[in-house]
Order: C-alpha cells, then structure tokens, then sequence
C-alpha cells in the first residue's frame, strides 16, 4: 500500500473509542423519523434518471406535451410517457389538459430550488 493510500485509510477512521453522548443525543433528538427519510431517498432516486433530469430541465423552460418532450429528447412518446409518470408519483411534475392536449409544467418553485443548488454544488 502506498503512503497515499495508507494516509486515506487511516483518516477514514476514528482511532478513539469515547462515544460523545451530548452530541449524539443532540443530533438524535433533530433527526427525521424513519419514514420523512425514506422519502427523501426515494425523491433522490427519482433524480438519478438522466432522462427524468432532461425532462425537469425541459419543463424549467415551458410547460410542454409528451409529444414536444419526445421530440427534444429524440425519444419515443411511450419512453417519455412512462418517465412523466414517474415524475408525478413524485410530486414533481403536474399536468393540465387543454382539449386532447395534455401540458406537463414543473409542480412547484422547490424543485428549481433543489436544482440550483446541485448545480451550485457541482460547480464549486
């Protein structure tokens, strides 16, 4: 093992055995219950679709149909469809029906927000 390697596996570990119980129980008594964080894995997992991504992105710009979205991502009305689908379930996406139109439009302001700041982060 190579001196970078040995220095990264040693900092990746605390060599003290004393549990800081004031922090512990600090951080306990804020923590979200089980079920508030399942369902933010669950809306992060939506997010690690590349397609569902370029789709939000999309509806950043204007509410658009299944077949203008199909159509900016060189994908099938089916593909783009079921992704919609998806992104509803999620509650980030809504849709709005104009005779046989049907426009999907972002759900709320948040959702830009939490885009902002990813990208922000990706950035820096």
């Amino acid at each position: 093992m190579d001196r970078t390697s040995l220095d990264k596996a040693t900092m990746e570990y605390c060599s003290c055995t004393t549990i800081h119980e004031n922090i512990v129980n600090d951080v306990k008594k804020d923590m979200p219950n089980e079920e508030k964080l399942q369902n933010i894995a669950d809306l992060f997992k939506v997010f690690g679709d590349s397609t569902r991504i370029k789709i939000i992105y999309a509806l950043f710009k204007s509410e658009m149909c299944v077949c203008d979205i199909a159509s900016l991502l060189e994908m099938n009305q089916s593909a783009i469809s079921h992704q919609l689908r998806v992104l509803k379930q999620a509650r980030l996406v809504k849709y709005r029906r104009d005779g046989k139109v049907v426009y999907y439009s972002l759900d709320d302001d948040h959702i830009k927000g939490i885009f902002d700041m990813a990208a922000h982060h990706i950035d820096e």
